[in-house]
């Protein structure tokens, strides 16, 4: 078989396995590293200390496999469709979650691809395939195969498949006949993105400050969210869309044909007092095989107290209490800032008990600053003259 031949097979496979867009470069030190240093250095990663820690290993893929001399390229589309229409009493996940986790589906795949080399193919005896896991630049490697650009929200876009779609790698100990990096496309002065993003994490065209990005917030920040920043998540309890909804590159994007990422009203937009709910054990059951999971379930219930809040709505007052009883102070602290944003004459009673019971410092200061706003808030205050006026007879 001559290397055109090989390319050609080994393409196919991919593509047979569900891998959309295949594209093939020589192992080499990265072309970004520098770039990728220098956003670290400004401190846009926030509390994501292992992106630091793994800044070496970037540097070169054969830190990883010193025996790699090749790097499949390859993209696998999750796209399943919009959100269905709702009210705010919902929350929003982000689409690459509504299904099964996409490591363990990928993964997969990746093994097969492998196998598919070294035993039908006979060739290699070295792979190793990776899936938004290892220490990989891997936005990188797809534009230098030719499967896209790099978009100003910062994600890989292709001029017909858009941007919804995973990047995985599988590194060979085979000379491969290389590609060529994406060169045709691209953002033109196009903004939205930008634009859109309601908590300016996209402080420059393909630079994005983590710490202000919504996914970040509610999945790799594991302690409180800044309070500047709770009234713009909305109601995204996981992660978030809104930058690839906007983008035209995504108006004709391809659906995914993997059930694995298939979902039904529950997986994408939960019902958020049904979520309070939730015990260890049925937050396990109820994310099983689920990448919520990694926000464990007192960062997801974090997330559904301040997306209770900016709802606003009374309704939400009973599943907030509940918060409020949490045996997890973040839980705690949230429920109590989402309280302090509802206009009824049942909150102040509520915070005021739940502060007599109190002892953990940070959720004693928020439930006092809840307080304060509903007292200095005209609508909430006109609520708390007729609900004193209530107790006083």
């Amino acid at each position: 078989m001559d290397s055109r031949d090989l390319k050609e097979a080994i393409s196919q496979h991919a593509v047979d396995l569900g891998f959309e867009l295949v594209g093939i470069v020589p192992i080499a030190p990265s072309e970004t590293h520098r770039i990728y240093e220098a956003w670290l250095e400004k401190g846009y990663a926030g509390e994501m200390d292992y992106l630091e820690r793994h800044l070496p290993l970037k540097k070169d893929p054969r830190s990883l496999v010193p025996e790699a001399l090749s790097l499949v390229a390859l993209s696998f589309n999750y796209y399943t469709g919009d959100h269905p229409e709702t009210d705010d009493s919902r929350g929003k996940i982000s689409r690459y979650a509504w299904g099964e986790d996409y490591h363990r589906i990928i993964h997969d795949r990746l093994k097969k691809l492998g196998d598919f080399i070294h035993q039908d193919l006979g060739l290699g005896e070295k792979s190793r395939g990776f899936v938004d896991s290892g220490p990989l630049l891997e936005r990188e490697h797809a534009w230098k195969a030719g499967l896209g650009w790099f978009g100003k929200h910062s994600n890989l876009i292709h001029w017909k498949k858009g941007s919804w779609f995973f990047l995985a790698e599988l590194l060979l100990d085979l000379p491969l006949t290389p590609d060529h990096p994406f060169t045709r496309a691209d953002c033109g002065s196009c903004t939205r993105c930008i634009e859109a993003c309601p908590t300016d994490a996209i402080v420059a065209d393909r630079e994005v400050d983590s710490r202000r990005c919504i996914s970040y917030l509610t999945i790799e920040l594991k302690g409180p969210i800044p309070k500047n920043l709770r009234s713009r998540i909305g109601n995204w309890i996981f992660g978030c869309d809104i930058c690839q909804e906007i983008c035209p590159w995504n108006r004709k994007a391809p659906l995914s044909k993997e059930p694995g990422f298939m979902s039904n009203n529950d997986d994408s937009i939960p019902e958020l007092s049904e979520l309070m709910q939730l015990d260890q054990a049925g937050f396990r059951q109820r994310f099983k095989n689920s990448p919520v999971l990694r926000t464990k379930r007192k960062g997801l219930l974090r997330n559904v107290a301040v997306a209770l809040g900016n709802w606003g709505n009374p309704s939400a007052i009973s599943a907030l209490k509940l918060g409020l009883q949490d045996s997890e102070p973040l839980v705690r602290t949230h429920a109590a800032w989402a309280l302090g944003r509802i206009s009824d004459e049942s909150v102040p009673s509520i915070l005021e008990e739940s502060l007599k019971l109190e002892e953990d410092p940070e959720v004693i200061q928020e439930i006092r600053e809840a307080l304060s706003l509903w007292k200095g808030n005209p609508q909430q205050e006109l609520s708390l003259v007729r609900f004193s006026n209530k107790t006083s007879t």
